[in-house]
């Protein structure tokens, strides 16, 4: 007479079948999402890193760069720039981290409709840049801006009174007009700014300063003129720059492009940014004197 296979076993056993073939089915999918991922240990991959948009924070970039530049997966890595440009700031730290990465792991620039001021300027840290004949760049320079409400208050017989520790405080103030020398304090601020863009570029590039001084006066080129200037290696699109990074990291074959994983936002999130976003934009226009590299009108 047999005996009974016990229940205990028998539901332990249907258990360990469905952990396994889960684990298979997360595998397969795992290997089916691996673009959005940093992906598994073994293949030739390039790094592809989005950069749209006004540049007004960055921290989410500078640590995509980074979790790149540690990826040994990662043969090389595509910065993907379609930005006006954006504040100062950040612009500098994507810069310094771009820095920080070619020294390891070669890094490529593909621009996409523009790539100017504060775009450019981060696009100058890298290997090589890749643009498109018309692709708006340039813009080297620095712009300062503020509202001005007094006279429509003094119209509607609304007036502020300040108190400040300091001749300086409230400069760029939208409640007063400016001072020769506080217009005087400003500039000095903008040509110290300039300096630091044009050494920048001079340096990422490997230009002279006197050569990049050339075209630092807020103007605007296109990547056909950049190219011919030394400010842009190659004009192709960004399957050209894809093509470029496989010679150059020695890749053979078809590669994966491999980007930033996307973290998923809620309705409430996308809501309390959005409301943060124009909370901000209103304050910055109203109250606050903004530095910034930005290609004005674009």
């Amino acid at each position: 007479m047999s005996k009974k296979t016990h229940p205990v076993l028998i539901t332990v056993a249907v258990i360990v079948l469905i952990g396994v073939f889960l684990g298979g089915v997360a595998i397969v999918v795992g290997l089916r999402t691996q673009d959005n991922a940093l992906s598994l240990p073994f293949g030739e991959r390039i790094g592809v890193i989005p950069i749209t948009g006004e540049i007004f924070a960055s921290s989410s970039i500078c640590s995509q760069i980074e979790d790149f530049r540690k990826d040994r997966a990662i043969k090389i890595i595509i910065l993907r720039i379609n930005s006006p440009g954006g504040a100062v700031g950040p612009t500098q730290e994507i810069y310094r981290e771009i820095q920080k990465t070619v020294k390891v792991k070669k890094v490529i620039v593909s621009m996409g409709g523009i790539a100017a001021s504060g775009g450019y300027y981060i696009a100058s840290a890298a290997d090589k840049i890749v643009a498109s004949p018309a692709t708006i760049t340039g813009s080297i320079g620095v712009i300062m801006h503020f509202a001005r409400i007094d006279d429509l208050l003094s119209k509607i017989g609304v007036s502020f009174e300040v108190l400040k520790s300091g001749e300086f405080k409230d400069t760029g103030s939208p409640y007063r007009k400016l001072t020769s020398k506080d217009r005087e304090l400003l500039n000095s601020l903008l040509a110290e700014i300039k300096r630091q863009f044009v050494a920048d570029v001079a340096k990422g590039r490997h230009l002279k300063i006197a050569d990049v001084m050339k075209v630092a006066d807020g103007r605007i080129i296109l990547g056909s003129q950049a190219q011919k200037l030394g400010l842009v290696d190659v004009l192709g699109n960004f399957q050209d720059t894809v093509d470029l990074a496989k010679r150059i990291s020695g890749i053979k074959g078809n590669v994966k492009l491999v980007y930033p994983a996307r973290k998923r936002r809620g309705l409430l999130d996308i809501f309390m940014e959005s409301a943060v976003r124009s909370f901000m934009g209103y304050f910055k226009n109203m109250h606050e004197t903004t530095i910034s590299f930005q290609c004005a009108g674009f």
